[in-house]
């Protein structure tokens, strides 16, 4: 755990500083007034981007999952994998338990005098909001792809800066696809947090499990091994 922690400072450090501001903003600020002040800076540009890159989650993950399995190690690949799958599913089972109403709804529900800046092409949903499941694919993801990447001998110790680096982008990366859900007004700033929370928890979960046979012989088989 430890080495897990000094590989991945700059990731973890980074999202715990962002679920701070984020869980002081959720304290003090009302959650109408909270997803207006982070909703209120549409443009043309932004709004395309936007569009289309919170649909990175739906699918990118799962194809890095398959090219793990298939070019990697086993082990990775079934880490990533289970990565994906648990926090998919922990989503899911949250979100039908609580049932929480999305913006538009709860807007509609409570202010109702205030017109949301919706994207054209983004279709609304109305119910299931907490927590976010696109954010908790982000962070998920991004700290799988963290530890694998400073899992390499090369990244760990040749070159230390471009690991750090490595670990900010894929933070920033992140950080965009929770916010593209506020932005796009499918769900609040308390749905972010906790998809943060269950993605971080899920990808550290899966690291206690998964590294714990990272020596044993299947762990490092490789489909399509170099003869």
């Amino acid at each position: 755990m430890k080495e897990l922690l000094r590989n991945n400072l700059v990731f973890i450090g980074l999202s715990l500083i962002l679920l701070a501001v984020l869980g002081l903003a959720l304290l003090l600020i009302p959650t109408g007034e909270l997803h207006l002040l982070l909703n209120n800076s549409h443009t043309h540009t932004r709004d395309i981007f936007y569009r289309y890159y919170t649909q990175v989650a739906e699918w990118f993950p799962y194809l890095l999952c398959v090219l793990l399995l298939l070019f990697g190690r086993i082990g990775d690949g079934l880490f990533a994998t289970a990565c994906m799958a648990l926090s998919a599913l922990s989503t899911q089972i949250l979100k039908h338990i609580i049932n929480a109403t999305r913006p538009v709804t709860w807007f509609a529900n409570n202010m109702p005098d205030v017109q949301l800046p919706l994207v054209d092409g983004v279709t609304m949903n109305h119910w299931y909001s907490f927590p976010s499941g696109h954010t908790t694919s982000f962070f998920a993801l991004a700290f799988a792809a963290s530890i694998l990447l400073t899992k390499t001998p090369m990244m760990a110790k040749q070159h230390r800066t471009t690991g750090l680096l490595l670990q900010a982008a894929l933070f920033v990366l992140a950080a965009l696809g929770g916010y593209s859900r506020i932005y796009l007004s499918q769900h609040f700033a308390l749905d972010v947090f906790a998809g943060m929370v269950v993605g971080l928890g899920i990808s550290l979960l899966c690291y206690v499990v998964f590294y714990r046979y990272k020596d044993q012989k299947w762990f490092n088989f490789r489909l399509f091994a170099k003869k």
